[in-house]
Protein backbone atom coordinates (compact mmCIF):
# COMPACT_ATOMS: atom_id res chain seq x y z
CA UNK A 1 0.00 0.00 0.00
CA UNK A 2 2.56 2.45 1.05
CA UNK A 3 4.13 1.94 -2.48
CA UNK A 4 1.48 2.47 -4.24
CA UNK A 5 1.08 5.67 -2.23
CA UNK A 6 4.47 6.56 -3.31
CA UNK A 7 3.85 6.13 -7.17
CA UNK A 8 0.85 8.03 -6.53
CA UNK A 9 2.62 10.87 -5.23
CA UNK A 10 5.48 11.13 -6.98
CA UNK A 11 4.03 10.90 -10.92
CA UNK A 12 7.47 12.18 -12.20
CA UNK A 13 6.65 11.27 -15.10
CA UNK A 14 3.71 13.28 -15.48
CA UNK A 15 5.07 16.60 -16.38
CA UNK A 16 2.07 17.69 -18.54
CA UNK A 17 -2.10 18.17 -17.66
CA UNK A 18 -3.48 14.40 -16.71
CA UNK A 19 -7.13 13.68 -15.25
CA UNK A 20 -6.19 12.38 -11.50
CA UNK A 21 -8.79 11.45 -8.91
CA UNK A 22 -8.17 14.30 -6.34
CA UNK A 23 -9.10 12.29 -3.53
CA UNK A 24 -6.60 9.27 -3.94
CA UNK A 25 -4.05 12.31 -4.30
CA UNK A 26 -4.72 14.04 -1.19
CA UNK A 27 -4.83 10.09 0.78
CA UNK A 28 -1.20 9.34 -0.79
CA UNK A 29 0.12 12.59 1.25
CA UNK A 30 -1.86 11.59 4.31
CA UNK A 31 0.07 7.84 4.27
CA UNK A 32 2.67 9.40 3.72
CA UNK A 33 2.48 12.08 6.52
CA UNK A 34 0.73 9.66 8.61
CA UNK A 35 3.61 9.12 11.17
CA UNK A 36 3.86 13.05 12.50
CA UNK A 37 -0.30 13.02 12.94
CA UNK A 38 -0.14 10.48 15.31
CA UNK A 39 -2.65 10.02 18.06
CA UNK A 40 -2.07 14.07 18.58
CA UNK A 41 -3.88 15.30 15.40
CA UNK A 42 -7.12 14.45 14.28
CA UNK A 43 -7.79 14.31 10.50
CA UNK A 44 -11.33 15.32 9.20
CA UNK A 45 -12.43 14.54 5.67
CA UNK A 46 -14.44 16.69 4.13
CA UNK A 47 -14.72 15.66 0.67
CA UNK A 48 -17.43 17.19 -2.17
CA UNK A 49 -18.53 16.00 -5.44
CA UNK A 50 -15.96 16.46 -7.58
CA UNK A 51 -14.04 13.65 -7.97
CA UNK A 52 -11.67 14.25 -10.72
CA UNK A 53 -9.60 17.15 -12.07
CA UNK A 54 -6.84 18.04 -14.56
CA UNK A 55 -3.44 19.09 -13.06
CA UNK A 56 0.11 18.34 -12.65
CA UNK A 57 -0.18 16.19 -10.45
CA UNK A 58 3.21 15.35 -8.95
CA UNK A 59 3.66 19.25 -8.52
CA UNK A 60 0.24 19.73 -6.95
CA UNK A 61 1.13 16.71 -4.63
CA UNK A 62 3.97 18.64 -3.31
CA UNK A 63 1.15 21.61 -2.82
CA UNK A 64 -1.01 19.87 -1.01
CA UNK A 65 2.17 18.06 1.18
CA UNK A 66 3.83 21.20 1.48
CA UNK A 67 0.38 23.11 3.15
CA UNK A 68 0.01 19.66 5.66
CA UNK A 69 2.96 19.69 6.40
CA UNK A 70 2.99 23.34 8.04
CA UNK A 71 -0.51 22.57 9.51
CA UNK A 72 1.22 19.48 11.55
CA UNK A 73 4.13 22.13 12.20
CA UNK A 74 1.86 24.70 13.01
CA UNK A 75 -0.17 22.30 16.15
CA UNK A 76 1.75 22.52 19.37
CA UNK A 77 0.04 19.63 21.40
CA UNK A 78 -3.24 17.89 20.23
CA UNK A 79 -5.24 19.78 17.74
CA UNK A 80 -7.34 19.09 14.46
CA UNK A 81 -7.17 19.41 10.70
CA UNK A 82 -9.67 19.06 8.37
CA UNK A 83 -9.03 18.86 4.50
CA UNK A 84 -12.53 19.87 2.32
CA UNK A 85 -12.69 19.67 -1.30
CA UNK A 86 -15.33 21.16 -3.70
CA UNK A 87 -16.24 23.30 -6.56
CA UNK A 88 -16.21 27.21 -6.53
CA UNK A 89 -17.36 28.73 -9.56
CA UNK A 90 -15.29 27.10 -11.92
CA UNK A 91 -12.57 26.11 -9.80
CA UNK A 92 -11.64 22.84 -7.63
CA UNK A 93 -10.88 23.61 -3.99
CA UNK A 94 -8.82 22.05 -1.38
CA UNK A 95 -9.04 23.53 2.00
CA UNK A 96 -6.89 22.56 4.58
CA UNK A 97 -7.79 24.16 8.33
CA UNK A 98 -5.69 23.56 11.33
CA UNK A 99 -6.14 24.49 14.68
CA UNK A 100 -2.64 25.60 15.42
CA UNK A 101 -1.39 29.03 16.85
CA UNK A 102 -2.09 30.93 13.58
CA UNK A 103 -0.01 33.36 11.84
CA UNK A 104 0.46 36.48 13.18
CA UNK A 105 -0.66 39.55 11.25
CA UNK A 106 2.74 41.62 10.96
CA UNK A 107 4.43 38.27 8.97
CA UNK A 108 1.16 37.24 6.60
CA UNK A 109 2.07 38.85 3.62
CA UNK A 110 5.79 37.47 4.18
CA UNK A 111 4.75 34.07 3.88
CA UNK A 112 5.31 33.61 0.28
CA UNK A 113 8.46 34.82 -0.19
CA UNK A 114 11.24 32.46 -1.04
CA UNK A 115 13.53 31.46 2.37
CA UNK A 116 11.20 33.36 4.94
CA UNK A 117 10.70 30.65 7.29
CA UNK A 118 9.53 30.80 11.08
CA UNK A 119 10.68 27.88 11.57
CA UNK A 120 14.09 27.59 14.01
CA UNK A 121 17.18 27.17 12.10
CA UNK A 122 17.78 23.58 11.06
CA UNK A 123 13.82 23.08 11.03
CA UNK A 124 12.47 24.71 7.39
CA UNK A 125 13.92 25.89 4.46
CA UNK A 126 11.26 28.78 3.70
CA UNK A 127 10.83 27.43 0.36
CA UNK A 128 7.89 25.15 0.78
CA UNK A 129 5.09 27.83 0.40
CA UNK A 130 6.92 29.84 -2.22
CA UNK A 131 7.17 26.32 -4.65
CA UNK A 132 3.56 26.22 -3.72
CA UNK A 133 2.66 29.59 -4.70
CA UNK A 134 4.56 29.20 -8.32
CA UNK A 135 3.11 25.95 -8.99
CA UNK A 136 -0.47 26.56 -8.22
CA UNK A 137 0.26 30.32 -10.31
CA UNK A 138 1.33 27.55 -13.26
CA UNK A 139 -2.30 25.86 -12.51
CA UNK A 140 -3.73 29.30 -13.51
CA UNK A 141 -5.07 29.07 -10.01
CA UNK A 142 -5.07 30.94 -6.71
CA UNK A 143 -3.28 29.93 -3.17
CA UNK A 144 -4.87 31.96 0.19
CA UNK A 145 -4.25 31.86 3.37
CA UNK A 146 -6.82 33.06 5.92
CA UNK A 147 -5.37 32.96 9.43
CA UNK A 148 -6.15 34.46 13.12
CA UNK A 149 -3.70 34.47 15.74
CA UNK A 150 -4.16 31.85 18.29
CA UNK A 151 -7.07 30.09 16.52
CA UNK A 152 -5.32 28.37 13.39
CA UNK A 153 -5.18 28.60 9.98
CA UNK A 154 -6.75 27.81 6.40
CA UNK A 155 -5.01 27.30 3.19
CA UNK A 156 -7.19 27.29 0.05
CA UNK A 157 -6.11 25.95 -3.06
CA UNK A 158 -7.93 26.67 -6.19
CA UNK A 159 -7.18 25.58 -9.67
CA UNK A 160 -9.50 25.75 -12.49
CA UNK A 161 -11.75 22.61 -13.36
CA UNK A 162 -11.62 22.77 -17.21
CA UNK A 163 -7.91 24.75 -17.53
CA UNK A 164 -7.80 25.43 -21.39
CA UNK A 165 -10.93 23.73 -22.24
CA UNK A 166 -9.75 20.50 -21.98
CA UNK A 167 -12.75 17.81 -21.87
CA UNK A 168 -14.25 17.13 -18.44
CA UNK A 169 -13.69 13.37 -17.09
CA UNK A 170 -15.80 13.81 -13.78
Amino acid sequence: DLVLKLRTFSRLDEGELKFVKIEESIEAVITLLQHRLQDRIRLTRKYGAIKVVACYPGPLNQVIMNVLSNAIDAIEGKGEITIATGKDDSMLFIAITDTGKGIPAAIRERIFEPFYTTKPVGQGTGLGLSISYGIIQRHKGVLAVQSEEGKGTTVIIRIPLNPGGTKDHG
